[in-house]
């Protein structure tokens, strides 16, 4: 059984950064590809990004592209995302999910078998 917890979540203003992390306890972490997803206010979950297990491929989301970047340390069992140039729009709880599924490009919600409690952003002035 794998856990997830993500941190690193507040309010910003937009223009502002922030780095979200998804730490992993349980399962053999470097067999897992890790997706971060996002539902904002009255929104479904859309994805924003993934890190493959295996050959470390990524994919971002169109609205994450050149602004946000993920990256993960096998050794600590996290995964990060960094989030810059952040927009009102980017508002909403930022969740990771993990599984031993292949990455693929916008994959949907619920793809992966294990997913965290999730992260509040809130980008307002």
């Amino acid at each position: 059984q794998v856990q997830l917890v993500e941190s690193g979540g507040g309010w910003v203003q937009p223009g502002g950064s922030l780095k979200l992390t998804c730490a992993a306890s349980g399962g053999t972490f470097s067999t897992l590809t890790i997706g971060w997803f996002r539902q904002g206010p009255g929104k479904e979950r859309e994805f924003v990004a993934t890190i493959d297990w295996q050959d470390r491929t990524i994919f971002y989301s169109d609205a994450a592209k050149g602004r946000f970047f993920i990256s993960r340390d096998n050794g600590k069992k996290m995964v990060y995302l960094q989030m810059n140039s952040l927009k009102p729009n980017d508002t909403g709880v930022y969740y990771c999910e993990a599984g031993s599924e292949k990455a693929i490009m916008n994959p949907p919600p619920g793809r992966y078998r294990y997913w965290g409690q999730g992260a509040q952003v809130i980008v307002s002035s």
